[in-house]
């Protein structure tokens, strides 16, 4: 056999002295598969995610959702349960979505134009679509956005 390699072909594999031989799983681990595009999945499934726009309410149901919260702050100390539905914006894209909360609303922070929950959750108001509760009888049956 007169080939290329002939002089180093029978030679003992190399050993290092200094570093500690590599584990099979440490190997393997070289070859295993990865992800090309990092955060791409993610990304994609942002897109798909889907938000809706903010319902803008006529004066007839702001009235109707103004004269409720007056009511449910006179009845405070009655502590009365509700569940306030409201726009909630999206961190990531524009619109949102509605969520509805049900407790006792504890405060109003007129500066900042603000209900605040027991649970210590602040609802903006210009955010609020719906108030619906136990509160005294609401004088009026339709949600305000109907």
């Amino acid at each position: 056999m007169s080939g290329k390699y002939d002089d180093i072909i029978r030679l003992p594999r190399h050993v290092s002295a200094v570093r500690p031989r590599m584990s099979m799983a440490d190997r393997a681990a070289q070859f295993s598969p990865f992800a090309a595009l990092t955060g791409h999945h993610e990304a994609v499934r942002e897109v798909e995610r889907h938000t809706l726009e903010k319902i803008e309410l006529d004066e007839q149901s702001r009235d109707i959702l103004t004269s409720r919260l007056q009511r449910l702050l006179e009845e405070r100390d009655a502590r009365h349960v509700v569940s306030v539905t409201y726009f909630s914006r999206d961190a990531k894209k524009d619109g949102g979505a509605y969520v509805t909360l049900t407790g006792v609303v504890d405060a109003f922070m007129e500066p900042e134009a603000r209900v605040v929950m027991a649970d210590g959750v602040r609802v903006p108001l210009a955010d609020i679509i719906d108030i619906q509760g136990a509160a005294s009888a609401w004088e009026d049956d339709a949600p305000p956005w109907e």
